[in-house]
């Protein structure tokens, strides 16, 4: 348990030991049969981590995703509304 590492057996019995060390010194694994089952970490290390996903159509229209812009900087490339965009006759 000192690396961070409890059998589920120990989880249980500690379990508020296990909670104390995810909130103190970071997430804690816990295994099943010597094999990785769950990681136990605290809270504020969740929200840490945790973003609300974001669709690929709006990461694509995103200039700041692509490269483009910095956030929060003004467009540099907008499209310019002022034409006329009629279509061609023939």
């Amino acid at each position: 348990m000192a690396d961070g590492t409890w059998s589920v057996a120990q989880a249980k019995a500690r379990f508020s030991e296990l909670i104390e060390k995810a909130t103190a010194e970071g997430p804690q694994h816990v295994t099943r049969h010597g094999r990785d089952a769950v990681v136990v970490v605290s809270a504020a290390d969740w929200r840490e981590h945790s973003r609300p996903a974001r669709s690929v159509i709006d990461v694509l229209l995103d200039p700041s995703a692509r490269g483009l812009l910095a956030p929060g900087e003004a467009a540099v490339f907008e499209r310019d509304r002022t034409d006329d965009r009629s279509p061609p006759t023939f």
